[in-house]
């Protein structure tokens, strides 16, 4: 099966956002994760005064995660899809939260001066990944951060047969059971298909990003999972 793109992707998410809340419960760790790769933006006094971008919210968790390390900031989240969009906004937020229906590769329209951009699971769903780190560098205020939270292999044989088993055994399976398996073959698939982590922290570097560290995160997903931290340039740059 070939990995979904664009408006297949967003309508097969869409398929999959009433019960996609349901299963990302079932893997641990994976909020308190996604809180850890949030604080790893470094943020300072709560995010007072600070105007953030969550780019592919999806149904709001790596919203509320960025929302923990950062409850006084502005915070502006993305979705291409708009039933996962749905779902996120019908949560309950403070007035400093706002959802934007737009895909990555648009964001022209939400507007620039962000201090920071968090995107989780996000990079290896875009076809165009470096035209979206371009346009996130160019909607990052100077010297702003970025924390890329993403699958994104080691580059080991065993993190890869991990990946695998963990897909075959848990992951398909339950996307078949709420009928949702093509998003769910398109996630093992995805991940096998995108760049290791030396690869993508070379993707940042090449877009201009500087200070790129990848940093692991714990548990069953060391060497599966990281947090890509990195920084805009400190004088603006123009968009080849």
């Amino acid at each position: 099966m070939p990995l979904l793109h664009d408006g297949e992707l967003s309508a097969a998410f869409d398929h999959a956002a009433r019960r996609y809340d349901l299963l990302t419960a079932v893997n641990p760790g994976y909020r308190a994760d996604l809180r850890r790769s949030a604080r790893r933006l470094r943020l300072p006094g709560g995010g007072r005064g600070l105007r953030l971008l969550d780019l592919g919210c999806g149904t709001g968790a790596s919203t509320a995660a960025l929302l923990a390390t950062a409850p006084h900031a502005e915070i502006v989240a993305v979705d291409a899809s708009a039933g996962m969009l749905e779902r996120a906004a019908a949560k309950p937020w403070p007035p400093g939260v706002s959802f934007v229906h737009a895909p990555a590769e648009e964001l022209a329209g939400v507007g620039g001066g962000f201090d920071a951009v968090f995107a989780a699971y996000l990079f290896r769903n875009v076809t165009d990944p470096d035209a979206v780190l371009a346009a996130v560098r160019t909607a990052l205020e100077p010297g702003g951060r970025l924390a890329v939270h993403e699958y994104t292999l080691s580059g080991s044989a065993a993190h890869r047969a991990v990946w695998t088993a963990v897909c075959r055994g848990i992951v398909l399976p339950a996307g078949r059971l709420v009928g949702d398996g093509g998003l769910y073959r398109h996630l093992w698939r995805s991940v096998l298909a995108f760049d290791t982590v030396p690869e993508f922290t070379a993707r940042l570097r090449r877009t201009g990003f500087r200070q790129v560290r990848a940093l692991p995160l714990p548990g069953w997903q060391t060497g599966i999972t990281h947090t890509v931290v990195a920084a805009a340039p400190d004088v603006r740059q123009e968009t080849p």
